[in-house]
Parts: C-alpha cells; sequence; structure tokens
C-alpha cells in the first residue's frame, strides 16, 4: 500500500506548545489555513481516508475531503499519545508542578509514562496493530492517515525499522509524510529489540 500520513492543522495547544495528547480542541483558523493549503498538494490517486476519532483530525479530513468525496473511516488506534497528567500543561508547568515525574524524562522512557498516560511501547503497539490491519484490508490502495505527531513519528519509524531519531524527527502541523510502497520490517512489537535515543 501506499500511505500518506498527515498531521492535523493548529489547534489552541499547539499554538501555545502544550502537551495536547487525549485532549480535543478543534482547528485555529491557522490549523484550518494549514489543511486547506495542504489540499491542494495531495496525490490524485487516493482510495481512502482514515482518521484519528479526534475532533482536531476529523476538521483537518473533512477539509481535506471537501472536493474528493472519498470514504471515511475512523480508527481509533491512531489517536495520538496520551500523556495523562501532563495534557494541557507547557513543559514549564510539567516541570513545576510534577518535579518528580519530570526529572525522570518520563514522556521519553520506552515502558513509562505520566500518571494516567501511554508508554511509548504502548503506542508503538497500538499503532503498529492499527497499521497491519490497514496492510491486510488495502494492500494495493492509495490511503491517507490524517492523525497526529506521535502517530507519524512512529509510523516513520517503523517504516525504516529505525528509532534512532525517534525524539528529533517532527511532522509539522497540516504537513504530510509519504511512505509509498509501506512496509514494516518488524513482525512483533514485544520482540522489537528497539534501541531508542538516550532520553
Amino acid at each position: 500500500m501506499h500511505l500518506y500520513v498527515v498531521r492535523h492543522g493548529e489547534t489552541w495547544a499547539n499554538a501555545e506548545q502544550r502537551y495536547l495528547g487525549a485532549l480535543d480542541p478543534e482547528l485555529t483558523v491557522l490549523g484550518r489555513q494549514q489543511a486547506e493549503a495542504l489540499g491542494g498538494r495531495l496525490p490524485e490517486a487516493l482510495d481512502v481516508i482514515i482518521v484519528s476519532p479526534k475532533l482536531r483530525a476529523r476538521e483537518t479530513a473533512m477539509i481535506l475531503n471537501e472536493e474528493r468525496g472519498l470514504p471515511v473511516e475512523i480508527m481509533d488506534c491512531f489517536r495520538e499519545r496520551s500523556v495523562g497528567v501532563f495534557e494541557g500543561l507547557t513543559q514549564a508547568e510539567a516541570r513545576e508542578r510534577y518535579p518528580g515525574l519530570w526529572a525522570r524524562n518520563i514522556t521519553r522512557q520506552w515502558d513509562a509514562a505520566p500518571d494516567g498516560g501511554e508508554s511509548i511501547h504502548e503506542i508503538v503497539a497500538r499503532v503498529r496493530g492499527g497499521l497491519s490491519e490497514l496492510a491486510s484490508r488495502y494492500p494495493t490502495n492509495n490511503i491517507l492517515l490524517v492523525a497526529h505527531g506521535v502517530v507519524a513519528k512512529v509510523i516513520r519509524a517503523l517504516s525504516k525499522g529505525d528509532f534512532s531519531d525517534f525524539y528529533d524527527w517532527k511532522l509539522s502541523n497540516g504537513s504530510m509524510l509519504a511512505l509509498e510502497n509501506f512496509s514494516m520490517t518488524v513482525s512483533d512489537t514485544d520482540a522489537l529489540g528497539i534501541s531508542l535515543p538516550p532520553s
């Protein structure tokens, strides 16, 4: 399959550089403009749009699909990573309110997370399961996936079989990652043997 991964347009939390994760805000005016601009740069031959259940992703997908009328399917496995008690906070606020968690660099631990949040291992397993389902159902199709920043990080790393720049690489709001002839080079999340970069 050919997979085109879009990160939703800007929200107020993105604009204020806050942890967003499980929160569900709508797009800002700029976010809608980003989606509209991206719409003109999408591949012509798309077959289906897969979208995260989060409002910001659904709004972005709706804008991208206005003139295409493609089938749209919501898949919960592609929702953003929850960061628990850090949700809605800036990094400075998270450091001040939760100094113990912050000192552990908790958002960058493979098997740990802020209280109430997801670890990197958990989101990798979740996203990988969704990708396997897409590959089974749409093996030769062109798929537009409208999702989130961390989801895009995971998909890119799985496609390369390499997490070495996982913390450094970023997909901007309203941007697209094109992965033609997409495949994953690993077969089992529990046996990835992934070496994440130092946190």
